[in-house]
C-alpha cells in the first residue's frame, strides 16, 4: 500500500508544482517559483521510488491521469478558466481509464 501512498504524494507534489508553475508568471515571482522547484523534486523523487515496484507505464499512466484531471479543476477553481464540454467529456474518458487500467489489468500491481 505504500507504493500507492508515494504515488500519490507524487501527484499531489506534481499538481502543486503545475499550478505554481502558472502563478510563477515565466519565473518572475520568487515564491511560486520556489515551490515549482520543490514541488517537482518530491514528484520525481516519489515517482522514481514507486517505479521500485508498480511498472512504468502503469505508474505514468496513473501520474498523468489524475495530474490532468487535477490541474484542468484547479484552472477552473482558481485561474477562472473554462472547460467546454468536449474537454470534460475528454477528462471523463481519462478518468475511466485509470480506473480500467487500475481494476481490469493484469499489468497493474494490486
Amino acid at each position: 500500500m505504500m507504493k500507492y501512498l508515494l504515488l500519490f504524494i507524487a501527484i499531489v507534489a506534481e499538481v502543486i508544482a503545475t499550478s505554481a508553475l502558472k502563478a510563477s508568471e515565466g519565473f518572475t515571482r520568487l515564491w511560486p517559483s520556489v515551490l515549482v522547484v520543490l514541488g517537482y523534486s518530491v514528484a520525481f523523487y516519489c515517482l522514481s521510488v514507486t517505479l521500485k515496484q508498480i511498472p512504468l507505464g502503469i505508474a505514468y499512466a496513473i501520474w498523468s491521469g489524475l495530474g490532468i484531471v487535477l490541474v484542468s479543476i484547479i484552472g477552473l477553481v482558481v485561474f477562472k478558466q473554462k472547460l467546454d464540454t468536449p474537454a470534460i467529456i475528454g477528462l471523463l474518458f481519462i478518468i475511466a481509464g485509470v480506473i480500467i487500467v487500475n481494476v481490469f489489468s493484469k499489468s497493474s500491481v494490486h
